[in-house]
C-alpha cells in the first residue's frame, strides 16, 4: 500500500495561495506560488518567505551530546560556542553521507535539523546508538519551520521580534518571542542571502505566516516554492542531499573538504583518509552551459569524446543572467575551472566551462 505524503501545518495556507503542491520528502509541498523567476527576484532582492516545515527535528539533551554527535559527523561539535549553529554531515563507514544537517547549541539541549526525506533514516540512526544519560526527541510533528531569506528580511522581521537581530550574528541563534510566540530563530537558510529561519510551534504556524504575510507587503516579500529555493541554492554553490552528496559521494567528492575535521574520531574517518591521501577521486564541479541548452541530473558530461562524469543538477540561473549553470561529478582532471567538456543532451554534445563555485555571492 501506498502511503500518502503528509501536509504541514501551513498545507491550507498553500492551498488558499494556489501553490503547486506536489510531493516531496514524504509531504505535500509547495513547488510554485505563481512564479519561479519572481520567487527567485524577491529572495534576491527583498525577502521571499519558506514553508520548511517537511525537515526533521531532534533534540538532543544530557551531558554526553557533543561526544556523542562528535563520533557520527565529520564536523566538530564539541567546539561549537552557546547559541551557534554548525554545518555537519552524517558519514558512514565508507565516508559516504547519510545525511547533511544543521546542528544548533541552545540553552540546555541541542537541536539537529535533518533533510525531510532522510528524516526517518537519522533517527533510527540516533535512536540505535544513544548512549546511556542522552535524551532524544522527534519532535518533527509538533513543530513548523518558517524561513525569511532576502537582503530586507532583517528590517522586515526585526519590529515583529523581541530579540534585537543585529545581535543574531551569521550561523547563530537565539530563544525569543516573534508576534508573541515563543520560538527559536536563526540566522541560517539555504538560498545564498541573509535571513532568518524560525522554529515554533506547530499550532503557531498560521499565524505566524499571515503575520509575515501581512508585515512584508512594504517589503516586497513573497511566498516562495521549492522550485526557486533550488534555483536559489544551486546559484549559491550549496549541494542538495541526493544530488551532490549521497552515501555514496564523500564529502570529499562534494567539495566540502572544510566541514571534515580528521583531527577527531568518526564514523568513515579511515576511509576519508584513503581518499584523501591517494587524490584521484572524482568530485563535483561546476559547469557554466555556452548554449541555451539546460543540463539535467544524469545527463553524461564528456571531454574529447570520453566521458568523465555525470550531470547532479542544473538550472537556469536568473542571477547570472539567464545562463544555464550545473554541478557534475566528474574525474579530477576533468574538474579544473577553465577546463572545456560538453554535456551530451538527447544525443547531441553542447559545450560547457568549469568555473569556481560558487557561481553567485550576494553582495557584501
Amino acid at each position: 500500500m501506498l502511503t500518502q505524503p503528509a501536509q504541514t501545518a501551513l498545507y491550507q495556507t498553500h492551498v488558499g495561495l494556489a501553490a503547486k503542491m506536489s510531493p516531496f520528502g514524504g509531504f505535500l509541498m509547495p513547488i510554485v506560488y505563481a512564479s519561479i523567476l519572481d520567487e527567485h527576484k524577491a529572495v534576491r532582492t527583498a525577502v521571499g518567505m519558506f514553508d520548511l516545515s517537511h525537515m526533521g527535528q531532534f533534540v538532543a539533551t544530557g551531558e554526553g551530546v557533543s561526544a556523542w554527535l562528535d563520533s557520527l559527523t565529520a564536523n566538530e561539535v564539541a567546539s561549537m560556542r552557546p547559541n551557534q549553529a554548525r554545518y555537519n554531515i552524517f558519514t558512514n563507514g565508507h565516508g559516504g553521507a547519510h545525511d547533511d544537517v544543521i546542528v544548533y547549541r541552545l540553552d540546555g539541549r541541542w537541536l539537529v535539523v535533518v533533510n525531510a526525506a532522510n528524516t526517518d533514516k537519522i533517527w533510527t540512526l540516533l535512536s540505535g546508538c544513544k548512549p546511556a544519560g542522552v535524551a532524544l526527541e522527534n519532535r518533527t510533528p509538533r513543530s513548523s519551520l518558517i524561513a525569511l531569506q532576502g537582503p530586507r528580511a532583517a528590517a522586515m522581521l526585526q519590529p515583529l521580534c523581541d530579540v534585537d537581530l543585529a545581535s543574531v550574528k551569521y550561523y547563530y541563534a537565539a530563544d525569543t518571542k516573534v508576534c508573541g510566540v515563543a520560538v527559536e530563530i536563526a540566522r541560517t537558510g539555504y538560498t545564498g542571502e541573509d535571513g532568518f529561519e524560525v522554529f515554533a510551534p506547530a499550532g503557531a504556524a498560521v499565524s505566524l505566516w499571515d503575520e509575515f504575510a501581512r508585515a512584508g507587503k512594504s517589503f516586497g516579500l513573497l511566498p516562495a516554492g521549492l522550485g526557486a529555493r533550488d534555483v536559489l541554492r544551486l546559484e549559491a554553490g550549496m549541494p542538495l542531499y541526493g544530488h551532490e552528496l549521497d552515501e555514496q559521494i564523500t564529502p570529499l567528492q562534494a567539495g566540502l573538504g572544510w566541514a571534515v575535521k580528521f583531527a577527531k574520531d568518526f564514523t568513515g574517518k579511515a576511509a576519508l583518509e584513503r581518499q584523501r591521501s591517494l587524490d584521484h577521486y572524482a568530485r563535483i564541479a561546476g559547469l557554466v552551459m555556452e548554449g541555451k541548452a539546460p543540463a539535467r541530473a544524469g545527463y553524461a558530461v564528456m571531454r574529447d569524446g570520453v566521458r568523465v562524469g555525470e550531470v547532479r543538477s542544473g538550472s537556469p540561473a536568473p542571477a547570472l543572467g539567464g545562463k544555464n549553470i550545473a554541478t557534475a561529478l566528474v574525474s579530477k582532471e576533468a574538474s579544473l575551472p577553465g577546463t572545456v567538456l560538453s554535456v551530451e543532451i538527447r544525443g547531441t554534445q553542447h559545450p560547457a566551462t568549469v568555473v569556481e563555485m560558487p557561481f553567485y555571492k550576494r553582495p557584501r
